[in-house]
């Protein structure tokens, strides 16, 4: 019987452990231009005994910045950064992957250079509100990429998809969940394009796809993932019939060979569907009341995924392979800074409770 605890080749890969620690928002990157810090160096490399960390989100371009402090990949300067931080897991023994991240509409105008908004597959506000160092603000309206932005968009991701491998890390993680750009582009109430970029399934899967394809075209398929929500309604997009498009994205990266498919999960039922049609690895992160805990490694197990995601307990327990194997004891997670209440992202602004 495969265990939680046994090493699994990912494409070439050799992972200590089925034990993966998530992309969650640290909002630390206080270095100049958004880059890394002492602070995440000592972080990731205190998590290094996971069979794979992930990290927060990585903006691929100025434009794709939506929250104070996050880090980037589209500067000399965040390569450096990074570098000390991959270096450091590296040093331990880890194997670490960088997550892209593009906020599309989720963001604050702000933050970005004068001239530049937030941009979207269509010109539709996201509902509810951001936090902002001016406090909570109302999402704007994003400005409608045109199709030769939505190109150039691709192109940014491949390119920091190269400058993540120049920085020091094993792959990359593409961020297609939560209502970013990606998942925008999935989504019909975020998308209303009738070009090749919208419309059907086959038009809203596409900017998914080519990025895929463009950054396993850059960096090699073999060091590229992409984590997927579908479902799940984070900043404000509806799926209400999400099967079709995730059957015909995962269709798609199957072709393309992807390392791995990392799955938030809304259903049990759609993660079977898309298990049995991607040909990769497959790391959940299953749906729960609460936090993902050590009764969730049976689903390694009984087959159900190849690894599991822990978000808030690999926050609050930095050794967790350890205390899973050993059966605890753990570090409760602190929820006066968590973000949403689930163990779906984290965020260390006090002002994102519930």
């Amino acid at each position: 019987m495969t265990t939680a605890f046994d090493p699994i080749d990912l494409s070439g890969l050799r992972l200590r452990n089925r034990v993966v620690m998530p992309g969650m928002g640290r909002a630390r990157a206080f270095g100049p231009g958004n880059t890394a810090t002492d602070s995440m160096v000592t972080y990731y490399a205190q998590r290094a005994t996971a069979g794979l960390i992930i990290t927060e989100g990585s903006q691929p371009s100025v434009v794709g910045q939506g929250f104070p402090n996050t880090p980037g990949l589209h500067s000399t300067e965040q390569i450096a950064a990074w570098r000390r931080v991959t270096d450091a897991v590296h040093a331990e023994g880890g194997t670490i992957f960088a997550q892209i991240s593009h906020v599309g509409r989720v963001g604050d105008p702000g933050l970005l250079p004068d001239g530049l908004v937030q941009v979207a597959p269509s010109a539709v506000a996201a509902p509810g509100q951001l936090f902002t160092l001016d406090g909570m603000k109302d999402f704007t309206t994003p400005r409608e990429l045109t199709s030769q932005e939505v190109r150039e968009t691709i192109a940014d991701f491949a390119q920091a998809a190269r400058n993540a491998i120049e920085a020091g890390f094993d792959g990359v993680e593409l961020h297609a969940a939560y209502g970013y750009l990606l998942h925008q582009f999935l989504a019909p109430n975020s998308n209303l394009r009738t070009d090749e970029w919208g419309g059907s399934v086959e038009g809203r899967v596409r900017f998914a796809a080519e990025v895929a394809a463009a950054v396993s075209e850059a960096i090699g398929a073999q060091r590229t993932g992409i984590r997927v929500s579908p479902g799940t309604g984070y900043n404000g997009v509806e799926e209400p019939d999400p099967e079709p498009t995730y059957v015909h994205l995962v269709r798609r990266l199957s072709e393309i060979g992807l390392a791995y498919l990392h799955v938030v999960e809304n259903s049990r039922d759609l993660t079977g569907i898309l298990r049995k049609e991607f040909s990769g690895a497959f790391i959940l992160n299953p749906a729960t009341d609460g936090f993902t805990s050590a009764e969730e490694l049976a689903l390694i197990e009984d087959g159900t995924a190849d690894m599991i995601s822990f978000g808030a307990l690999f926050l609050a327990n930095p050794d967790l392979p350890a205390r899973l194997r050993a059966g605890g004891p753990y570090n409760t997670p602190d929820q006066t800074t968590y973000y949403g209440g689930t163990d779906k992202g984290y965020i260390d602004y006090p002002y994102l409770t519930s």
